[in-house]
């Protein structure tokens, strides 16, 4: 915040009733003419007395019709001249160089005033951070900031006609909607997780916004992804939706009875256009529609938006300085979860579900994250509910952090103690344990004496003869040959014959 605010309309402050409402005779609209000229020569003289020369444009808001001006630019900030370039007159990049960002000369600063000033369509902020601000309010209200005293521009500007008025802010300094709420930046891991679902759905569509109510639509497949980037507009916001097309016919039809919504199509050349109409437009939108070869309706409604992810443009130094906020998607909330989290972190969290093939999935803080069979235990199980139940709560260790699929491996037995490193100690040693499995290759056999314990193979070759009549709960007499702790193998030695019918222990 500057510690320099001042108001400066043409309405006397002696003319504001007692609760500062103008009651003069002052009409709230702009002249085109000397009272306007004034303005703009007040913008001009506290630019001058702050010593900025260029100013930023922040937050750009269009109106419903480009271009949004029909007044040519003039040096001395003049009123007379008519033209119809619009933006393109300031903006070598037409509306697309209207961005938030866009650093532009006092010149070019003023005949966006002038067109805030007469309501063609258009408004900014425009900035020099810590420096200086130009906010044009309603009724030909406007607020200079400044770092500086402006003593010179306030004499300048009172003998201008004009009425300079200290404030605490100006009304319109930005405040974010969700002050809590970061924006995700369209970082490398947005790139990489948005060339996976392009892979993954074969088309995708990303929306870039560079102004509020201005946006172009992009088809994307994985040969596009790159082309279309390198051309977005600086700091734009991105949303990223599925196919959004459809035969126009069937597009038509989802119109709403009332409202605003946004109307996508693409003509047989490959070119997309949009435009946002309600139902007075509709019919002169299907008209335009009239050789397309698909099309879609997105509504403008936040609550009804629901694109897959969305995204804003850093700078080049990859630094987010744009101060957009888009409603939050789940993949949005996803990657700010999983932006917390990091490997070898601990996390609690509740089994929600045993997938049939296996896995078990946990919540953790509202991120559903999963467990692999080999991860529940060091110990051998048939299946995962010998370990975990649904609604039980958990505590694992983070495997892994994967920002493109948006998943995170959980570990149970990362936090359990290791019993191989213990049974390495034991090669050698002579045990009677119950035959658990038999396979074609050998035979497994229990060598701890627990429910779970750790199993270790006799091949086939050591039973001989006798390996037919091995069945399962037998107790054979076995050693412990070997120990091959980084595939977690037990091999095991015949050295006697099984007892049939034993109890399922262990002796050593």
């Amino acid at each position: 915040m500057l510690p320099y605010v001042h108001r400066v309309t043409k309405y006397d402050p002696a003319d504001r009733d007692q609760h500062g409402h103008y009651v003069g005779a002052e009409p709230a609209t702009g002249d085109h003419g000397p009272v306007e000229t004034a303005y703009l020569r007040a913008v001009a003289a506290f630019a001058e007395d702050t010593g900025v020369d260029r100013l930023a444009v922040r937050e750009p808001q269009f109106g419903a019709f480009l271009p949004f001006d029909q007044q040519a630019p003039s040096g001395d900030h003049g009123h007379d001249r008519d033209h119809s370039n619009g933006l393109a007159d300031l903006f070598a990049d037409g509306p697309a160089g209207f961005h938030d960002g866009a650093q532009v000369s006092i010149a070019v600063g003023l005949e966006l005033v002038r067109a805030m000033l007469r309501g063609h369509g258009v408004w900014c902020r425009l900035e020099v951070e810590g420096a200086f601000t130009v906010h044009v309010g309603w009724d030909q209200y406007l607020y200079l900031g400044s770092s500086r005293p402006c003593a010179a521009a306030l004499e300048r500007t009172r003998a201008l006609g004009l009425f300079p008025e200290r404030l605490d802010a100006s009304p319109y300094d930005f405040t974010p909607d969700d002050p809590a709420y970061v924006q995700r930046p369209a970082d490398a891991d947005f790139w990489a997780r948005l060339g996976w679902i392009v892979s993954s759905r074969r088309a995708t569509f990303l929306e870039e916004t560079f102004g509020e109510n201005a946006s172009r639509w992009h088809r994307l497949t994985s040969d596009t992804v790159e082309a279309v980037r390198s051309r977005l507009a600086p700091r734009a916001q991105l949303a990223v939706w599925p196919d959004l097309l459809t035969d126009v016919d069937t597009a038509v039809a989802s119109l709403p009875d009332e409202g605003l919504s946004e109307i996508i199509w693409e003509d047989e050349s490959g070119r997309i256009t949009s435009t946002v109409v309600d139902e007075t437009g509709y019919e002169a939108v299907t008209n335009r529609l009239a050789g397309a070869s698909s099309a879609a309706v997105v509504s403008l409604y936040a609550d009804e938006r629901q694109p897959l992810l969305t995204a804003v443009l850093p700078d080049g130094d990859g630094v987010l300085r744009a101060r957009w906020q888009t409603e939050p998607t789940p993949s949005d909330r996803a990657w700010a979860f999983l932006k917390t989290l990091r490997r070898g972190q601990i996390v609690t969290g509740t089994v929600t579900l045993i997938a049939d093939f296996g896995v078990t999935f946990v919540d953790i803080g509202g991120f559903t994250a999963m467990i692999n069979i080999p991860e529940l235990s060091w110990r051998p199980l048939d299946h995962p509910s010998d370990v975990v139940g649904v609604g039980q709560e958990i505590t694992a260790e983070v495997l892994d952090v994967d920002m493109v699929r948006e998943r995170v491996p959980l570990s149970l037995r990362a936090l359990q103690e290791d019993p191989w490193p213990e049974m390495a100690q034991r090669i050698g040693e002579v045990v009677t344990g119950p035959v658990t499995k038999i396979l074609p290759f050998g035979v497994f056999v229990r060598v701890e004496d627990r429910a779970d314990g750790l199993q270790g193979l006799v091949h086939a070759g050591e039973l001989g003869e006798s390996a037919g009549d091995i069945e399962v709960g037998d107790a054979l007499t076995v050693k412990i040959a070997d120990v091959e702790l980084p595939r977690r193998r037990v091999s095991l030695s015949l050295t006697q014959s099984r007892t049939r019918g034993r109890p399922g222990e262990c002796r050593s």
